[in-house]
């Protein structure tokens, strides 16, 4: 639209092209200069200010949404004649653009997104947050079929009859986008016309809508399958209630999981394990923190890798010992949750299963040498402690971050791989996986710049395989300590020697 005059600077965010403008702020497309990366920037107008508390509040909701589909909040700044924050720019084109090029999408792709916009509204649904009309412009689809959503979160609480007002407005929206001349569109028809309440007792859920696309997107995957139901029966399921419509997808998907289990060939033997990478020393000194400052720090040494499957499968093991004395809780953490009974990762059997495999897991190759995933706060702080070490801070962290000299903003961020593979996601002194890979736990709470009057929160650092975007630099922060996710591991830190 039109260029930032004279390219305005807020903080550390270059102003470069005014992209929309509403009554309350403008969007600037702009670059955070210290990582060279582009960005988005809501700023408020000066005509709002009095609207800067309703502002920020919204701002909070945003950051408070934790979900690998949804855009990042980077950072909030509030200073007299001043309020802004910045966020995620997100890949691809929007839905509503695809809409208005006459590009429609085939049904199997179709499926596979409103599946995941499905699992990001799970999600809302989980935090009771309230978040502005989902529609085709939140949604964007890149050229390798990722999903990713702008974040909707506004402040307050949601309404018992959000989900199904943003059911059926994309039951309605999402019909022009079907490719009718594919295979699966009647399919996927249908299941718009239950989205809008047709032939049903009762309202669809996000959880049904999950479901019946991952059939869908199942079923297309393999035209072959005997499974796959014809059209007449498909719109006879409709008219049953829409309990026995979620016990029936079960067991077909149920089926096809057998059947792809009896065709699947044999798998290769797993490589021979490889030698991991010794920890790295930290001399003490003075080091940038994450926000700005220095920091002086006594020497530490830090794992050169997140802990690996295969690492915390000893320590299960270990723990599986204990139980027969009735010592399991041996190595718990202080003020451990009641509720927390295991250390054991959310999915760990098939998870473990297919490490020692060579198989894959979630579409993603996993050996016992690639990162531990789906361990919570506690889990991570059991493991430390098991080994004699402990969770580094975020301080520590970054230290070693930028260690001999490393600049955060060069390490190309990596995928989800083998700590022993070669790849360019490391420091000059021989940190693997800082920028990509997991995030990671840290051991002590910290303040959250973007809420520096809020309270200190668990943080999570490094970047993200299921976060584009996301690097070295990245952060999040929660109150949460029994989150679990794909994308969340740990490395460990011990005193010098």
């Amino acid at each position: 639209m039109n260029s930032a005059p004279e390219e305005r600077q807020l903080g550390e965010y270059r102003l470069k092209e005014l992209l929309a403008e509403s009554a309350l702020s403008k969007t600037w497309l702009a670059e955070q200069i210290s990582v060279s990366r582009r960005v988005l920037v809501d700023e408020l107008r000066h005509d709002r200010a009095d609207q800067k508390d309703a502002f920020l509040a919204d701002v909070r909701a945003m950051a408070a949404v934790d979900h690998p589909l949804v855009s990042s909040i980077y950072e909030a700044v509030s200073e007299p004649g001043l309020c802004f924050y910045a966020h995620e720019l997100l890949p691809g084109t929007t839905l509503a653009a695809r809409e208005s090029a006459h590009a429609p999408l085939g049904p199997a792709r179709l499926a596979h997104v409103l599946r995941r916009v499905s699992e990001a509204q799970l999600q809302y649904e989980a935090l009771g947050q309230a978040t502005a009309p989902m529609g085709l412009r939140a949604i964007y689809l890149d050229d390798h079929g990722v999903v990713r959503l702008k974040n909707l979160a506004i402040a307050g609480h949601r309404p018992p009859e959000q989900s199904e007002r943003d059911i059926v407005h994309l039951g309605n929206a999402l019909v022009p986008l079907v490719a009718t001349d594919q295979p699966g569109a009647t399919r996927m028809l249908t299941v718009f016309s239950w989205m809008r309440g047709e032939a049903l007792d009762a309202p669809i859920t996000w959880g049904q809508i999950r479901d019946f696309c991952m059939q869908i997107d199942h079923q297309l995957a393999d035209p072959l399958s005997s499974l796959t139901p014809t059209q007449a029966a498909f719109h006879s399921r409709k008219k049953q209630p829409v309990a026995l419509i979620a016990i029936a997808t079960t067991a077909v998907l149920f089926a096809i999981a057998v059947l792809a289990i009896q065709m699947r060939p044999p798998r290769k033997p797993a490589p021979p394990r490889a030698v991991l990478p010794v920890a790295v020393t930290v001399a003490a000194g003075k080091y940038p923190t994450p926000d700005g400052i220095e920091e002086t720090l006594p020497a530490f040494r830090i794992s050169a890798n997140e802990v690996t499957i295969g690492q915390y499968a000893e320590f299960l093991q270990i723990l599986d010992t204990l139980a027969k004395d009735n010592r399991q809780h041996t190595f718990d953490p202080a003020n451990q949750a009641p509720e927390k009974s295991s250390h054991e990762p959310e999915n760990w059997a098939a998870l473990f299963a297919a490490a020692k495999a060579n198989a894959t897991w979630l579409d993603q190759s996993v050996t016992l040498d690639s990162p531990v995933i789906g361990v919570d706060w506690w889990d991570a702080a059991a493991y430390a402690e098991w080994k004699k070490a402990r969770l580094p801070t975020q301080e520590e962290w970054f230290a070693a971050l930028t260690y001999k000299g490393t600049k955060p903003a060069t390490i190309p961020p990596g995928p989800w791989v083998p700590v022993t593979a070669l790849s360019s996601d490391h420091t000059a002194a021989g940190l693997i996986g800082m920028a990509g890979s997991v995030s990671e736990w840290t051991g002590k709470p910290a303040t959250n710049p973007a809420n520096p009057l809020g309270d200190r929160l668990w943080v999570l650092i490094g970047g993200s395989y299921l976060k584009p975007g996301s690097n070295a630099l990245s952060r999040e922060w929660t109150g949460n300590r029994s989150l679990h996710r794909a994308d969340i591991g740990f490395r460990l830190v011990f005193e010098a020697e």
